[in-house]
């Protein structure tokens, strides 16, 4: 396996942001297949123990061997502005694995500023 990637992005709190995880075996380049396999999309304002935790989407789709991950406005509006780390993990009940690593950097959404 080619994992984990890293990937560094900007969010405005309360928006929706959305990225596509796509797999790749180590050896060969092919897809790597996702049939039996969830995704977690998991957000903590640092590593380690002590970290608060905060989940977003990430949706396994076994056709295009593809992970859809989304920070919805929900989640999106709980991140206060600053630096957080992030990890899209894959899971079939006997491996793990983490896809993506990186830090999501949340700045305030200027709306409705005077």
């Amino acid at each position: 396996m080619a994992f984990p990637s890293t990937y560094d992005f900007n969010y405005y709190r309360g928006d929706t942001a959305q990225f596509v995880a796509r797999p790749k075996n180590a050896n060969d380049g092919s897809s790597f297949e996702l049939t039996d396999y969830d995704a977690s999309f998991t957000i903590a304002n640092q590593r380690g123990s002590g970290a608060t935790q905060y989940t977003a989407n990430a949706v396994v789709n076994e056709t295009s061997d593809i992970v859809t991950c989304t920070i919805t406005p929900t989640v999106g509006r709980t991140l206060a502005a600053g630096t957080y780390v992030y990890d899209v993990e894959i899971d079939n009940g006997i491996e793990i694995y983490t896809l993506l690593t990186g830090t999501i950097t949340v700045t305030d959404d200027i709306t409705g500023a005077v």
